[in-house]
């Protein structure tokens, strides 16, 4: 049985284009194959613990390879509880809004919170950086309400280069992106590229179950 880990980052809901197409891979992913489970995280309804001293501390504990004290473990108990839940996962669906030219808030805060020494990536003297998460494939539905994809815009494009440079850093290596763009046109054009999205999507999809 396989898990899919879907994490959404959009508060808009039903008046969101990312979830609405993430929805259309949910479901023809479940309908491929009935038994796999999915995992949806609402990072507007999930409490992250806060970055502070403490837990920054405990993680540079670690790499600098010393003992937590007893404020820094329990911290850091908080974070590898959230990460495990993370890591159970066998492949991965992220919903990302466009939120001026990168991601919303609380998707970075909980990206922060899973980027972690020992948890999604290893740290040594001999090896460096290593991602721990590998072998598990990942869709990312990024909605943008303008087109980046001439040169000059792609420039403003913080949103697909900032998330594909910190998952191939945790290990991912299969990494497809499905792009609904632009959503700031009119409604007949904006239907039209939301359905164009939806194809896309269900394709990954189907390829993932």
């Amino acid at each position: 049985m396989s898990k899919l880990l879907y994490i959404e980052s959009s508060p808009r809901k039903d008046r969101s284009a990312s979830i609405e197409v993430a929805n259309s891979f949910i479901q023809a992913f479940t309908q491929a194959n009935p038994n796999h489970q999915v995992d949806t995280i609402d990072l507007w309804s999930l409490a992250l613990p806060e970055l502070n001293g403490e837990l920054i501390n405990a993680k540079y504990r670690i790499l600098h390879g010393e003992n937590h004290s007893q404020t820094e473990a329990q911290a850091w108990h908080d974070v590898e509880k959230i990460a495990a839940r993370f890591m159970a996962a066998d492949q991965y669906l992220f919903s990302i809004p466009m939120w001026n030219f990168s991601i919303p808030y609380k998707l970075k805060h909980y990206i922060d919170i899973v980027t972690q020494p020992g948890l999604t990536f290893s740290h040594s003297h001999q090896e460096g950086f290593k991602g721990l998460v590998t072998g598990k494939p990942v869709t990312l539905i990024y909605a943008r309400g303008g087109d980046y994809e001439s040169i000059e815009a792609s420039a403003m494009d913080f949103q697909q280069p900032y998330m594909n440079m910190i998952l191939g850093f945790i290990g991912f290596e299969e990494i497809n992106s499905v792009f609904i763009e632009p959503t700031l046109t009119d409604p007949e054009a904006k239907a039209r590229v939301i359905a164009e999205a939806k194809e896309r999507a269900i394709t990954f999809a189907g390829a993932s179950a």
